[in-house]
């Protein structure tokens, strides 16, 4: 199982790398939306301390939502999906494996841009500690959590609008969490309980998304 795991990240790695426009487009929509708050509200410290987790928070669910669109249509539109599932092992491993390629390709550079893009809001060090684990369990929930959706809109014609619809309201815990996290470092109080939370949506996640949107693909496809 871990072998099949680690071929199928493997293999969508290698596809990805060959379609590196994708990938910067999900990370420069995230640098362009980041940095423009503070060009279009003012130079306030107090203010951009305020509203950078909110910002960041919000361009990272954004950002990650452009390429979900993308996590299962080429395989799709080729024919691997349908061999996918006609292959005696388990559809949800290779459903786990594609979705934590997706978090490397668009989720770990967004994680890895958000403490540079959070200086321009005066964020301390601690305040962009607690982001960075904050976006480092939120943003797998974000894929897991998107594949479903990606896989019962997919083949649908203008499915990127329904996923949004679908996508949007489930995610809302995570980015309710992950900015609680950062404002309470930065109002003195403890960020435990909201990291522990996230913590506890990502075990939830990565028991039950794998077998939910195989069992979504296998509706798509009949």
């Amino acid at each position: 199982m871990f072998d099949l795991l680690l071929l199928v990240v493997r293999r969508d790695l290698i596809l990805a790398m060959r379609r590196r426009a994708d990938v910067l487009t999900t990370l420069i929509f995230f640098v362009m939306v980041v940095s423009l708050f503070p060009l279009g509200v003012g130079p306030e410290m107090g203010m951009l301390r305020k509203m950078a987790p909110g910002v960041l928070w919000v361009a990272a669910l954004l950002a990650s939502m452009l390429s979900l669109g993308r996590l299962f249509s080429a395989d799709y539109l080729d024919g691997t999906l349908e061999q996918m599932m006609l292959a005696p092992q388990s559809l949800s491993m290779l459903v786990l494996g594609k979705m934590a390629a997706h978090w490397m390709v668009s989720g770990l550079p967004l994680v890895l841009m958000a403490p540079v893009l959070g200086v321009q809001f005066d964020m301390s060090a601690q305040a962009l500690g607690v982001l960075i684990l904050g976006l480092l369990l939120g943003t797998p929930i974000l894929s897991m959590v998107g594949a479903i959706g990606a896989a019962l809109t997919l083949g649908l014609r203008g499915g990127g609008v329904l996923l949004s619809l679908l996508v949007l309201p489930l995610c809302i815990p995570v980015l309710i969490f992950g900015t609680g996290a950062v404002e309470a470092v930065s109002t003195g109080l403890t960020a435990a309980p909201h990291l522990s939370l996230l913590g506890a949506l990502l075990v939830l996640a990565l028991a039950f998304t794998p077998w939910v949107t195989a069992q979504a693909l296998r509706i798509s496809m009949e």
